[in-house]
């Protein structure tokens, strides 16, 4: 979307904040004993000296404490603010602060009543200090001449299918995008992932042009004899380095925000594949938003509020009865924490840079935002739970809007999906036991091991925490010096258990059981090579039917000598190479690509012995996760092969067909090269 710039008027949003911190200050004094204000003209005037106080020490001060206010993610910047707010208290005639104590209770109070006040006068709080403090920052740091060719800013929203946003439009869950829409500017294109519907295939895919030899989130790599987990930053690292030939979609000065690999741009933060390349400019803005007092204050409300939401929310679905859900084991311990983390720090965090990116003017950035998949993960694709994570994210697509108004070149909000999900009751919780005991049934003379759960959330955590060590000195060795957790290869292991079992799983398991969602995968440790059809029944008498036959799993596709690859269901059989049927067809109802997607996933080097999809139930659109997750993705069926694209008309679908997450790349790169006057726009496809 092209932005005109507005008018500004700076003198008048400056009295109506003014205004509203006065009377914010007011209202504090009559909540707290340790507060008084003598009257309105004090209250003024005391406003007034904090402003400038902020204005004249924050700067120095701010710098000093950085290490301390990251290692507490800004719980060092707002004693420091209440220190300021007490100084005031001590040189302002009839405004008394008790105590330091005190002072940061009314910080907190200040931006509470200043949120509120903001939103109900319709001002954005960007003005007030996004614009005030980003932009100085985003100037110093990286300047941009003024353009009027426009930029890009890609906006993804992890794990929403199409169907599941337009039912969320209809139901009043996203007005800004709904307004996008009702404007006749805009359009929403749906495109179908690879098999792997899950994150590191397609982003890969969308960032980088190629995700070939990706079989799962998680998979044996024979060569190495080893587990490969995408949510490893090590090994997201080497992937990108196999898939990237330089000419990512943000190769051209781009920015990479909260992702999991970097379309080569060179300027990246809380981006798993170059947490520790420090040639790229991890900007500092990342650092900047904790030692902000605002931001803390107003992040720590919506952590504390988003926590004890999901403790109501999960009391109200088991009150209620509402089927499925999953048990205090995986809504209770360390989740709700694992929740804030995603869908307020996260987001935040990502909100705060890209805002820094347009006023610097990058022409493109790409952000994801995990906080939906999570949600939905634990409590449904379309639980209100989950569509109020979209809501609120949904209101900060209207900040960034709002900001490419005041940018030094237009800008296009380009909102995406890597992946949807797809819901129903787990695997696990139809028929009482696991995939891994499923195949155990079948080869009870082998060590079967299996990993059935993916903490993409405990990832994010890694990632953040290991992009400050890696990337801001002081502060990493802070964090260093007071953490606990082990060092591995000189990374902290923040979530990093896993990757542990991982290895004891590959060295000591015949048989290997893996979960992406509703996808599975069977390895065997002892070959170099697959498994075949020709073979299996002398191998492992009994799996490939045992499995195929069970009512829980759709289809199951082995290697085949002669027939290249066969899909093998409980009432048929279809042979891939000559696209040829016996009995019913196992791929019905999976999608008229499903064939094609095989296909190819069929000839990557690491594909599993057996790939296991669970049924796909069309008349109540569920499946069964492997994982114990309600919602999930990974596989085929359902809403989470089903992404989105939504877009400006004037961004044409150039593409012949939007299948697979690499022709989104091609179609991103056209874009750009069509905004900028270049030619040649396939040339990055290594697919």
């Amino acid at each position: 979307m092209r932005t005109r710039r507005r008018a500004r008027k700076p003198v008048v949003r400056i009295a109506l904040i003014w205004a509203i911190e006065s009377l914010a200050l007011i209202i504090m004094a009559f909540l707290l004993d340790g507060l008084q204000i003598d009257t309105l003209g004090t209250a003024i005037v005391a406003t007034a000296v904090i402003g400038l106080l902020n204005a004249l020490l924050w700067p120095l001060l701010s710098y000093i404490i950085l290490p301390f206010a990251v290692l507490t993610l800004g719980i060092g910047a707002l004693i420091l603010n209440g220190v300021i707010i007490w100084f005031a208290g001590q040189i302002v005639p009839g405004f008394t602060v008790a105590s330091v104590g005190t002072a940061i209770w009314i910080a907190l109070g200040l931006t509470a009543i200043n949120a509120i006040l903001s939103a109900l006068l319709t001002i954005d709080d960007d003005s007030s200090y996004y614009r005030n403090v980003v932009k100085r920052r985003a100037n110093r740091i990286a300047k941009f001449e003024e353009t009027d060719a426009p930029g890009i800013i890609f906006l993804e929203i992890d794990g929403l299918a199409k169907p599941v946003l337009e039912n969320a439009i209809q139901e009043g869950f996203a007005p800004v995008m709904e307004s996008w829409l009702d404007s006749g500017e805009y359009q929403l294109t749906e495109w179908e992932t690879d098999l792997s519907s899950q994150t590191s295939a397609s982003q890969l895919g969308i960032l980088h042009g190629s995700n070939e030899n990706i079989p799962a989130f998680r998979w044996y790599e024979r060569g190495r004899k080893e587990i490969v987990a995408s949510s490893n930053p090590d090994e997201v690292a080497r992937l990108e380095k196999e898939h990237s030939n330089g000419n990512g979609l943000l190769s051209e000065q781009g920015a990479s925000r909260g992702n999991l690999v970097s379309g080569d741009a060179p300027i990246v933060s809380i981006t798993a594949s170059t947490m520790k390349d420090l040639s790229r400019l991890h900007m500092t803005d990342f650092y900047a938003y904790f030692v902000n007092p605002y931001n803390f204050s107003r992040t720590i409300l919506l952590l504390v509020w988003d926590f004890f939401l999901e403790k109501l929310q999960f009391w109200r679905a088991r009150r209620n009865n509402v089927v499925p859900i999953l048990d205090k084991h995986h809504r209770g311990g360390k989740y709700p924490l694992l929740r804030v983390f995603t869908t307020v720090v996260m987001r935040e965090l990502n909100i705060y840079t890209l805002i820094g990116d347009m006023f610097s003017g990058v022409p493109s950035a790409y952000a994801t935002f995990v906080g939906y998949d999570e949600v939905a993960h634990h409590s449904g694709v379309e639980s209100p739970d989950a569509l109020d994570v979209l809501r609120k994210l949904d209101d900060q697509f209207a900040r960034l809007e709002s900001v490419a108004k005041d940018a030094p070149r237009p800008y296009h909000l380009v909102v995406l999906s890597d992946h949807g999900q797809s819901g129903g009751p787990t695997f696990l919780q139809r028929y009482g036991y696991t995939l891994e005991d499923l195949v155990r049934q079948h080869v009870k003379d082998l060590v079967v091991r299996a990993i059935l759960q993916t903490n993409e959330s405990m990832g994010h955590v890694n990632v953040v925490v290991n992009d400050i060590v890696q990337n801001d000195n002081r502060s990493g060795k802070a964090i260093q010096r007071v953490s606990r957790k082990k060092m591995v290869d000189g990374e902290l292991a923040f979530g990093e258990d896993d990757f542990e079992l991982d290895e004891d799983i590959a060295r000591k398991a015949e048989v290997i059981v893996l979960a992406s969602g509703n996808l599975g995968l069977v390895y065997g440790t002892d070959r170099e090579e697959r498994l075949v059809l020709e073979e299996i029944e002398d191998v492992l008498p009994g799996l490939l039917e045992g499995i195929a036959q069970h009512e829980g799993i759709g289809w199951v596709m082995i290697k085949s000598d002669e027939h290249e690859a066969v899909v093998v269901g409980p009432k048929g059989r279809y042979f891939l190479k000559d696209d040829r049927v016996e009995g019913e067809n196992p791929l019905q109802g999976f999608g008229t690509n499903a064939a094609r997607h095989l296909k190819r996933y069929n000839e990557f080097s690491d594909a599993p012995d057996l790939y296991i999809n669970s049924f796909y139930d069309v008349e109540t659109n569920e499946v069964a996760a492997f994982e114990e997750l309600i919602g999930c993705h990974g596989g085929m069926g359902g809403y989470q092969t089903r992404p989105f694209i939504l877009h400006p008309k004037t961004l044409r679908i150039t593409e012949s067909e939007l299948i697979g997450a690499a022709s989104v790349y091609r179609q991103f790169k056209h874009w750009l090269a069509e905004l900028h006057g270049e030619t040649g726009t396939d040339k990055g496809t290594n697919q």
